[in-house]
Protein backbone atom coordinates (compact mmCIF):
# COMPACT_ATOMS: atom_id res chain seq x y z
CA UNK A 1 0.00 0.00 0.00
CA UNK A 2 1.52 3.30 -1.16
CA UNK A 3 0.29 6.89 -0.81
CA UNK A 4 0.96 9.80 -3.14
CA UNK A 5 -0.46 13.30 -3.28
CA UNK A 6 -0.65 16.32 -5.53
CA UNK A 7 -0.74 19.94 -4.40
CA UNK A 8 -4.44 20.34 -3.53
CA UNK A 9 -4.30 19.41 0.16
CA UNK A 10 -0.93 18.15 1.28
CA UNK A 11 -1.75 18.75 4.96
CA UNK A 12 -4.62 16.22 4.85
CA UNK A 13 -2.50 13.73 2.88
CA UNK A 14 0.23 13.99 5.51
CA UNK A 15 -2.33 13.51 8.29
CA UNK A 16 -3.68 10.36 6.60
CA UNK A 17 -0.13 9.09 6.09
CA UNK A 18 0.65 9.75 9.76
CA UNK A 19 -2.52 7.90 10.82
CA UNK A 20 -1.47 4.90 8.73
CA UNK A 21 2.20 5.20 9.74
CA UNK A 22 3.18 5.24 6.08
CA UNK A 23 5.38 7.74 4.22
CA UNK A 24 4.13 9.59 1.16
CA UNK A 25 5.81 8.57 -2.08
CA UNK A 26 8.65 10.80 -3.23
CA UNK A 27 6.91 12.47 -6.15
CA UNK A 28 7.45 15.86 -7.78
CA UNK A 29 4.28 17.56 -9.02
CA UNK A 30 5.42 20.77 -10.67
CA UNK A 31 4.42 23.18 -13.43
CA UNK A 32 6.21 24.48 -16.45
CA UNK A 33 6.31 28.22 -17.13
CA UNK A 34 3.05 28.00 -19.10
CA UNK A 35 1.38 26.17 -16.14
CA UNK A 36 1.43 22.69 -17.73
CA UNK A 37 1.48 20.03 -15.02
CA UNK A 38 4.57 17.81 -14.87
CA UNK A 39 4.84 14.74 -12.62
CA UNK A 40 7.86 12.56 -11.87
CA UNK A 41 7.99 9.65 -9.43
CA UNK A 42 11.33 9.06 -7.70
CA UNK A 43 10.49 5.58 -6.38
CA UNK A 44 9.75 2.18 -7.89
CA UNK A 45 6.03 1.34 -7.65
CA UNK A 46 5.82 -1.67 -9.98
CA UNK A 47 3.12 -4.07 -8.78
CA UNK A 48 2.05 -1.81 -5.89
CA UNK A 49 -1.42 -0.81 -4.67
CA UNK A 50 -1.27 3.01 -4.87
CA UNK A 51 -3.69 5.60 -3.45
CA UNK A 52 -3.72 9.16 -4.84
CA UNK A 53 -4.93 11.66 -2.24
CA UNK A 54 -6.17 14.69 -4.16
CA UNK A 55 -9.21 16.95 -3.77
CA UNK A 56 -10.32 18.84 -6.86
CA UNK A 57 -10.81 22.11 -5.01
CA UNK A 58 -9.83 25.55 -6.28
CA UNK A 59 -8.22 25.87 -8.72
CA UNK A 60 -10.43 22.93 -9.70
CA UNK A 61 -9.11 22.54 -13.25
CA UNK A 62 -5.46 22.54 -12.18
CA UNK A 63 -5.96 20.05 -9.36
CA UNK A 64 -8.05 17.79 -11.59
CA UNK A 65 -5.24 17.74 -14.17
CA UNK A 66 -2.76 16.87 -11.42
CA UNK A 67 -4.95 13.90 -10.46
CA UNK A 68 -5.27 12.69 -14.05
CA UNK A 69 -1.55 13.01 -14.78
CA UNK A 70 -0.64 11.31 -11.49
CA UNK A 71 -2.91 8.41 -12.48
CA UNK A 72 -1.32 8.18 -15.92
CA UNK A 73 2.15 8.29 -14.37
CA UNK A 74 1.28 5.39 -12.07
CA UNK A 75 -0.35 3.38 -14.86
CA UNK A 76 2.76 3.74 -17.02
CA UNK A 77 4.88 2.74 -14.00
CA UNK A 78 3.12 -0.66 -13.92
CA UNK A 79 1.31 -0.37 -10.59
CA UNK A 80 -1.17 -3.13 -9.72
CA UNK A 81 -4.10 -0.88 -8.75
CA UNK A 82 -4.78 2.87 -8.65
CA UNK A 83 -7.31 4.32 -6.21
CA UNK A 84 -8.21 8.02 -6.43
CA UNK A 85 -9.02 9.33 -2.94
CA UNK A 86 -10.92 12.57 -3.52
CA UNK A 87 -12.12 14.00 -0.19
CA UNK A 88 -13.81 16.79 -2.16
CA UNK A 89 -15.14 15.91 -5.61
CA UNK A 90 -15.20 19.11 -7.64
CA UNK A 91 -17.92 19.70 -10.26
CA UNK A 92 -20.34 17.69 -8.09
CA UNK A 93 -22.92 20.50 -8.17
CA UNK A 94 -23.16 20.12 -11.97
CA UNK A 95 -24.89 16.74 -11.66
CA UNK A 96 -27.95 17.35 -13.84
CA UNK A 97 -29.33 19.59 -16.56
CA UNK A 98 -31.43 22.07 -14.59
CA UNK A 99 -32.04 24.11 -17.77
CA UNK A 100 -31.48 23.49 -21.46
CA UNK A 101 -28.12 23.64 -23.23
CA UNK A 102 -26.00 22.95 -20.13
CA UNK A 103 -23.50 20.14 -19.42
CA UNK A 104 -23.51 17.39 -16.83
CA UNK A 105 -19.93 18.13 -15.83
CA UNK A 106 -19.83 15.64 -12.94
CA UNK A 107 -20.32 12.79 -15.41
CA UNK A 108 -17.64 14.18 -17.73
CA UNK A 109 -15.14 14.34 -14.85
CA UNK A 110 -16.04 10.76 -13.83
CA UNK A 111 -15.32 9.59 -17.39
CA UNK A 112 -11.97 11.40 -17.43
CA UNK A 113 -10.87 9.80 -14.15
CA UNK A 114 -11.70 6.30 -15.39
CA UNK A 115 -10.00 6.97 -18.74
CA UNK A 116 -6.80 8.01 -16.93
CA UNK A 117 -6.48 4.49 -15.54
CA UNK A 118 -8.01 4.80 -12.06
CA UNK A 119 -9.49 1.51 -10.84
CA UNK A 120 -11.48 2.80 -7.83
CA UNK A 121 -12.62 6.13 -6.38
CA UNK A 122 -13.06 7.01 -2.71
CA UNK A 123 -14.71 10.31 -1.86
CA UNK A 124 -16.48 12.00 1.06
CA UNK A 125 -20.06 13.31 1.19
CA UNK A 126 -20.90 13.58 -2.50
CA UNK A 127 -23.29 16.40 -3.27
CA UNK A 128 -25.86 13.84 -4.42
CA UNK A 129 -25.76 10.05 -4.19
CA UNK A 130 -26.60 9.74 -7.89
CA UNK A 131 -23.04 10.80 -8.76
CA UNK A 132 -21.84 7.34 -7.70
CA UNK A 133 -23.70 6.04 -10.75
CA UNK A 134 -21.71 8.36 -13.02
CA UNK A 135 -18.63 6.21 -12.48
CA UNK A 136 -18.08 2.99 -14.43
CA UNK A 137 -15.56 1.89 -11.79
CA UNK A 138 -16.18 0.97 -8.12
CA UNK A 139 -16.85 4.05 -5.97
CA UNK A 140 -17.03 4.41 -2.19
CA UNK A 141 -18.80 7.50 -0.86
CA UNK A 142 -17.68 7.98 2.75
CA UNK A 143 -19.94 9.84 5.16
CA UNK A 144 -18.64 12.40 7.63
CA UNK A 145 -21.61 11.75 9.95
CA UNK A 146 -19.58 9.82 12.58
CA UNK A 147 -17.00 12.63 12.80
CA UNK A 148 -19.66 15.36 12.85
CA UNK A 149 -21.83 13.58 15.44
CA UNK A 150 -18.90 13.05 17.77
CA UNK A 151 -17.92 16.73 17.60
CA UNK A 152 -21.52 17.86 18.23
CA UNK A 153 -21.71 15.68 21.36
CA UNK A 154 -18.45 17.17 22.61
CA UNK A 155 -19.44 20.81 22.07
CA UNK A 156 -23.25 21.00 22.32
CA UNK A 157 -26.06 19.90 24.60
CA UNK A 158 -27.94 17.57 22.28
CA UNK A 159 -31.06 17.68 24.47
CA UNK A 160 -31.45 21.39 23.81
CA UNK A 161 -30.45 21.23 20.15
CA UNK A 162 -32.23 20.60 16.88
CA UNK A 163 -30.71 19.54 13.57
CA UNK A 164 -31.71 21.73 10.61
CA UNK A 165 -31.47 21.00 6.89
CA UNK A 166 -30.93 24.28 4.97
CA UNK A 167 -32.96 22.94 2.03
CA UNK A 168 -35.16 20.03 1.04
CA UNK A 169 -32.34 18.36 -0.92
CA UNK A 170 -30.24 17.92 2.21
CA UNK A 171 -32.93 16.29 4.37
CA UNK A 172 -31.47 12.77 4.16
CA UNK A 173 -28.04 14.01 5.29
CA UNK A 174 -29.49 16.01 8.20
CA UNK A 175 -31.84 13.20 9.20
CA UNK A 176 -28.90 10.78 9.49
CA UNK A 177 -27.19 13.13 11.97
CA UNK A 178 -30.43 13.70 13.91
CA UNK A 179 -30.94 9.94 14.18
CA UNK A 180 -27.43 9.41 15.51
CA UNK A 181 -27.90 12.15 18.12
CA UNK A 182 -31.53 11.41 18.98
CA UNK A 183 -32.62 14.99 18.24
CA UNK A 184 -35.51 16.53 16.33
CA UNK A 185 -35.23 17.70 12.72
CA UNK A 186 -36.30 20.97 11.09
CA UNK A 187 -36.25 21.87 7.39
CA UNK A 188 -35.86 25.23 5.66
CA UNK A 189 -37.85 25.77 2.48
CA UNK A 190 -35.42 27.63 0.25
CA UNK A 191 -35.87 29.14 -3.19
CA UNK A 192 -33.06 29.98 -5.60
CA UNK A 193 -33.49 33.03 -7.80
CA UNK A 194 -30.11 32.52 -9.48
CA UNK A 195 -26.72 30.82 -9.16
CA UNK A 196 -25.50 31.35 -5.59
CA UNK A 197 -28.58 33.40 -4.64
CA UNK A 198 -31.15 31.93 -2.26
CA UNK A 199 -34.15 33.11 -0.26
CA UNK A 200 -35.68 31.47 2.81
CA UNK A 201 -39.43 31.00 2.40
CA UNK A 202 -40.59 28.84 5.34
CA UNK A 203 -39.26 26.88 8.31
CA UNK A 204 -40.78 23.45 8.86
CA UNK A 205 -40.48 22.50 12.54
CA UNK A 206 -40.36 24.20 15.94
CA UNK A 207 -36.98 25.86 16.61
CA UNK A 208 -38.10 28.21 19.38
CA UNK A 209 -35.62 28.36 22.27
CA UNK A 210 -33.34 25.73 20.75
CA UNK A 211 -29.74 25.63 19.61
CA UNK A 212 -29.98 25.05 15.85
CA UNK A 213 -27.30 23.06 14.04
CA UNK A 214 -27.38 23.47 10.27
CA UNK A 215 -26.05 20.42 8.39
CA UNK A 216 -24.92 20.56 4.75
CA UNK A 217 -22.25 19.22 2.41
CA UNK A 218 -20.87 22.40 0.81
CA UNK A 219 -20.51 26.03 1.84
CA UNK A 220 -19.38 28.29 -0.99
CA UNK A 221 -20.39 31.95 -0.79
CA UNK A 222 -21.99 31.49 2.64
CA UNK A 223 -25.19 33.24 1.58
CA UNK A 224 -27.46 30.25 2.20
CA UNK A 225 -26.12 29.72 5.73
CA UNK A 226 -26.31 33.38 6.67
CA UNK A 227 -29.90 33.70 5.41
CA UNK A 228 -30.86 30.47 7.16
CA UNK A 229 -29.31 31.59 10.45
CA UNK A 230 -31.16 34.89 10.32
CA UNK A 231 -34.48 33.15 9.58
CA UNK A 232 -33.99 30.68 12.45
CA UNK A 233 -33.13 33.42 14.93
CA UNK A 234 -36.18 35.41 13.79
CA UNK A 235 -38.26 32.29 14.47
CA UNK A 236 -37.05 32.14 18.07
CA UNK A 237 -33.90 30.00 17.93
CA UNK A 238 -31.51 30.58 20.84
CA UNK A 239 -28.39 30.31 18.67
CA UNK A 240 -27.36 28.93 15.28
CA UNK A 241 -24.24 27.02 14.29
CA UNK A 242 -23.41 25.06 11.13
CA UNK A 243 -21.56 21.83 10.35
CA UNK A 244 -20.45 21.63 6.71
CA UNK A 245 -18.25 18.94 5.18
CA UNK A 246 -16.59 20.90 2.38
CA UNK A 247 -15.54 24.47 3.10
CA UNK A 248 -15.19 25.84 -0.43
CA UNK A 249 -15.53 29.38 1.01
CA UNK A 250 -14.96 31.39 -2.14
CA UNK A 251 -13.69 34.96 -2.07
CA UNK A 252 -15.49 37.11 0.51
CA UNK A 253 -17.27 34.18 2.17
CA UNK A 254 -15.13 34.21 5.32
CA UNK A 255 -15.72 37.90 5.85
CA UNK A 256 -19.48 37.47 5.43
CA UNK A 257 -19.55 34.55 7.86
CA UNK A 258 -17.38 36.41 10.37
CA UNK A 259 -19.82 39.34 10.32
CA UNK A 260 -22.93 37.12 10.48
CA UNK A 261 -24.97 35.91 13.46
CA UNK A 262 -23.67 32.36 13.13
CA UNK A 263 -22.17 31.25 16.45
CA UNK A 264 -19.69 29.08 14.57
CA UNK A 265 -19.14 27.32 11.28
CA UNK A 266 -17.44 23.93 11.58
CA UNK A 267 -15.86 22.50 8.41
CA UNK A 268 -13.72 19.43 7.81
CA UNK A 269 -10.23 19.50 6.32
CA UNK A 270 -11.36 17.97 3.01
CA UNK A 271 -10.28 21.27 1.40
CA UNK A 272 -7.05 23.04 2.26
CA UNK A 273 -7.45 25.86 4.76
CA UNK A 274 -6.89 29.41 3.52
CA UNK A 275 -5.46 32.35 5.43
CA UNK A 276 -8.92 33.96 5.47
CA UNK A 277 -10.35 30.89 7.22
CA UNK A 278 -7.62 30.93 9.85
CA UNK A 279 -8.32 34.59 10.58
CA UNK A 280 -12.10 34.17 10.96
CA UNK A 281 -12.83 33.55 14.66
CA UNK A 282 -16.14 31.72 14.19
CA UNK A 283 -14.79 29.16 11.68
CA UNK A 284 -13.45 25.93 13.20
CA UNK A 285 -11.98 22.85 11.48
CA UNK A 286 -12.21 19.17 12.34
CA UNK A 287 -10.23 16.40 10.66
CA UNK A 288 -11.46 13.45 8.61
CA UNK A 289 -7.96 11.94 8.29
CA UNK A 290 -8.72 8.97 10.62
CA UNK A 291 -11.95 8.26 8.72
CA UNK A 292 -10.14 8.23 5.37
CA UNK A 293 -7.25 6.24 6.79
CA UNK A 294 -9.55 3.51 8.11
CA UNK A 295 -11.36 3.37 4.76
CA UNK A 296 -8.04 2.90 2.94
CA UNK A 297 -7.00 0.09 5.26
CA UNK A 298 -10.31 -1.71 4.73
CA UNK A 299 -10.08 -1.24 0.97
CA UNK A 300 -6.54 -2.62 0.87
CA UNK A 301 -7.61 -5.64 2.94
CA UNK A 302 -10.78 -6.17 0.87
CA UNK A 303 -12.94 -5.56 3.96
CA UNK A 304 -16.31 -3.81 4.25
CA UNK A 305 -16.17 -0.02 4.08
CA UNK A 306 -19.90 0.56 4.63
CA UNK A 307 -19.69 -1.03 8.09
CA UNK A 308 -17.74 2.08 9.18
CA UNK A 309 -21.07 3.94 9.27
CA UNK A 310 -23.32 1.38 10.97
Amino acid sequence: MKLVTGNSNRALAEAVAHHLDLPLLDCAVKRFADQEVHVQLHENVRGEDVYILQSTSAPADGHLMELLILADTLRRSSVRRITAVMPYFGYARQDRRAVGRTPISAKLVANMIAAAGVHRVITVDLHTDQIEGFFDIPTDNLYSAPVTSRDIREHYDTKGSIIVSPDVGGVARARAIAKRLGTDLAIIDKRRSGVGVSEVMNIIGDVSGKSCLLIDDIVDSGGTLINAAQALLTSGAREVSAYITHGVLSEGACQRIGASRLKELVVTDSIHETAAQRQTPNIRRITIAPLIGEALVRTAREQSVSSLFN
